[in-house]
């Protein structure tokens, strides 16, 4: 039986009307958790992934991430920590979202000895993804107040954990990785902080994680220039966004972390992190601070961590909606 022109019509605005939301729906939602609404502030480091199969996954949840508490939350699968240093465990957190300043956010809370992420995972029920010898460490924790130690589970170098439909992987980073005292309990922890000394825990990580749309992202943290970042993040992951850490002296600088991109690992777009200082007012970026360095150094599009702002990136790295 031919088919009306009407009803061919009316077929083809549905589609129009579909479509739209279900190219939506194959996107990769990221949404910065930093201190204070709209901006880019001295101790942001926490993001969430959102996988459009659902999975949520927070990495290096530290400081400003107010508790399990954080109506920022929602629910969370996994939790990614790049090292043991406090300010991306979280030793301390804040009061609540937007306490302080950008510049002397409230992060009054003390969070040791189970840390912020622990105490995130136990309430969320997430696991705690990690490699190098980090995995004992968040189980112990995880057994001693009351939770699953099977929840912090092991990815080394070369291999990979799935999450619901995100596959992640471990990269080597160059930093340090040592436990503070204070997250440690007993005698062991009250000498370390006497003498001035840290746990070793293995070295620290970058992660690399591959959505069900096909996006792979980059998550640099506290490191120097690697040749895995050409030869396994470029050349092998072919990484397509970037979360690059550029706040010098603890880690690359702007500069440093412009030539990653530039010339080692050339995503389609990059999200600068970690820049320990008050990089936006209003929104936008502040003239003559390291990100904006960065941001004029870098030859791909630039997306800064505004807080509580999701982003939407599609599976070649490219944002379409939130930037």
């Amino acid at each position: 039986m031919p088919i009306c022109r009407s009803t061919l019509a009316t077929l083809f605005v549905g589609l129009m009307i579909v479509m739209p939301s279900v190219s939506q729906a194959e996107n990769v939602k990221i949404t910065p958790l930093g201190s204070h609404d709209g901006e880019f502030c001295k101790f942001d480091r926490a993001m969430i992934f959102e996988d459009p199969d659902g999975t949520r996954i927070l990495y290096d949840a530290g400081r400003t991430v107010a508790g399990p508490d954080d109506p920022r939350l929602g629910k969370i699968d996994a939790l990614l920590v790049s090292h043991m240093h406090g300010d991306h465990v979280g030793d301390k957190h804040l009061t609540s979202p937007n306490a302080g300043e950008c510049g002397n956010p409230d992060i009054s809370v003390k969070a040791v000895p189970n840390t912020n992420t622990v105490n995130i995972a136990l309430a969320t029920g997430a696991k705690i993804i990690t490699g190098s010898e980090m995995p004992r460490f968040f189980g112990n924790k995880l057994k001693a107040l009351g939770g699953d130690p099977k929840n912090s589970q092991l990815v080394r170098f070369g291999a990979s954990r799935m999450v619901g439909g995100v596959s992640v992987t471990t990269v080597p980073a160059v930093h340090s990785n040592g436990i503070n005292g204070a997250m440690i309990d007993g005698e062991l922890g009250q000498l370390l902080q006497e003498s001035g000394l840290t746990a070793y825990a293995g070295p620290p990580t970058g992660y690399v994680l591959q959505f069900t749309n096909g996006l792979v992202v980059y998550l640099s943290g506290d490191t120097g220039v690697t040749a895995e970042q050409e030869t396994v993040v470029g050349g092998q992951y072919k990484a397509k966004l970037v979360v690059m850490n550029i706040g010098d002296t603890y880690t690359t600088g702007p500069t440093e972390a412009a030539y990653v991109i530039n010339e080692l690992i050339k995503p389609t777009a990059v999200i600068p992190s970690h820049a320990n200082e008050v990089a936006t007012s209003s929104g936008d970026t502040v003239a003559g601070t390291k990100t904006a360095v960065f941001s004029d150094a870098v030859t791909v599009p630039v997306h800064l961590p505004l807080s509580g702002r999701t982003m939407s990136f599609d599976g070649n790295g490219v944002c379409v909606s939130g930037c």
